[in-house]
């Protein structure tokens, strides 16, 4: 029985000598939100200099091809409405507040969306002043099928912090509120990402009148997308579609060619080419099994990428997609950051509270989550290495360290990263072909 006390006292002292070294986060900082950092994540995960100001800004595509309404060939227009999101560097005063993001859902005959709402508390400050005296590179944010611009702040609130204008795009007709007919996230995934780019360098001239006047670099741009944004920041970035992806879509919409032009061999296409862009960021990005992409098409992908999979995508798929991307892109200086066993959620913010009340269907835990990895732990290493990605391109920082890494994280501990903390990943690296 001595014994037995004796082992107690010594394991509960243990406990609280380990809570005294390694205070948690919830300790430093109150409660856990979205993109703090878990106490194993790695060094660049870590929140910039700069406080975040966010804004919300509402802006009309004119004259578009009205996709949903296409019917024998003929292409009606409309103005398409796209709701931004805007991050920044900015200065906070004493009774400026930090954000709650409110994510509005669908209907309940709807199965496209989820049904349960949610709001969470972000670590930005709602229409703070941005901080002034330099620009900063612009970084655009497609999210999936469906989704929202809040789909993954931890990430964007992180890259604003460190000297960003961070822009998310609520995708009409692709959101968890107004998801459509699938052919109208096809065709403009790439058109809304194009018209952002623009917008922004528009909002950042002097002369704007917007918070954002002077301050947007836009000829010293990313991107990110993640499964139908990766899609679409793929094709932004130079990768053609194939012929056969505007043929299933001209059968989908009873006879619309409006989608060609976005195939590798069309001139128009090639018009296209943005040289303002210097850096990509695909995660699991969709098509290469359903034929989106063929040999021809990714030859055009030139643009600096990093990829982010999980071995076990049942959306994307793994072998026959992202990695056959990542393979098929020969011109491109290229990464691919697998996560072992994860599928294809390697991308949002954790499940929010709501997500897991009992007695929801299971997919309302699964929009989010992943079933083999803590979501803090991808959305930390995400931060990391997207951070040293972009701080590379467009910052010229010296970030090459923490990309040049031997391909099994397994073998030892990756640079940047704590001890026996890197497990579980693969990162591979290639060269452009020419």
């Amino acid at each position: 029985m001595k014994f037995r006390s004796l082992l107690f006292s010594l394991s509960l002292f243990l406990i609280l000598l380990n809570g005294l070294l390694i205070p948690s986060v919830h300790a430093q900082s109150g409660a856990f939100l979205y993109g703090d950092p878990l106490p194993d994540a790695p060094e660049l995960s870590a929140r910039g200099e700069y406080n975040v100001g966010v804004q919300t800004i509402n802006l009309v595509n004119n004259n578009q091809v009205d996709i949903i309404n296409s019917k024998d060939g003929k292409d009606p227009l409309y103005d398409r409405p796209l709701t931004i999101e805007v991050w920044y560097p900015a200065s906070i005063s004493d009774n400026t507040k930090t954000v709650v993001y409110d994510e509005v859902m669908g209907t309940a005959n709807d199965t496209l969306r989820p049904l349960t709402p949610f709001t969470f508390k972000g670590r930005a400050y709602r229409d703070a002043t941005p901080s002034t005296g330099s620009k900063f590179p612009l970084i655009v944010v497609s999210h999936g099928y469906v989704g929202s611009r809040y789909l993954m702040t931890y990430l964007t609130e992180n890259l604003a912090s460190k000297g960003y204008i961070v822009v998310a795009i609520d995708h009409t007709d692709s959101t968890f509120k107004d998801a459509n007919a699938f052919q109208s996230t096809l065709l403009n995934r790439p058109k809304d990402i194009r018209f952002i780019i623009n917008e922004m360098e528009k909002l950042g001239a002097q002369g704007s009148k917007n918070k954002l006047e002077g301050l947007v670099d836009a000829n010293n741009t990313g991107i990110i997308g993640y499964s139908m944004g990766g899609y679409g920041v793929l094709n932004v970035g130079g990768a053609g579609y194939s012929e056969a992806l505007a043929e299933f879509f001209t059968g989908m919409t009873g006879g619309s060619t409006s989608i060609a032009v976005n195939t590798a061999n069309n001139e128009e296409y090639k018009k296209l080419a943005d040289d303002r862009i210097k850096a990509i960021v695909a995660f699991a990005p969709w098509g290469m099994e359903r034929g989106v992409w063929d040999g021809e098409g990714l030859k055009g992908l030139k643009t600096p990428t990093f990829f982010v999979a999980g071995n076990q995508d049942d959306i994307s798929g793994y072998e026959k997609g992202i990695k056959a991307i990542y393979d098929g892109a020969v011109n491109a200086d290229r990464f691919l950051l697998t996560y072992i066993n994860a599928r294809h959620n390697v991308a949002p913010n954790p499940p929010p509270a709501e997500a897991l009340a009992p007695g929801l269907h299971i997919d309302e835990y699964y929009r989010y989550a992943e079933p083999s990895w803590d979501q803090r732990k991808l959305n930390n290493v995400n931060q990391h290495f997207i951070t040293a990605f972009l701080g590379l391109h467009l910052k010229k920082q010296e970030n090459a360290k923490y990309l040049e890494l031997q391909e099994n994280s397994n073998e030892k501990d990756w640079i940047g990263f704590k001890p026996r903390s890197s497990t579980g990943m693969e990162l591979l690296h290639a060269n452009p072909a020419n």
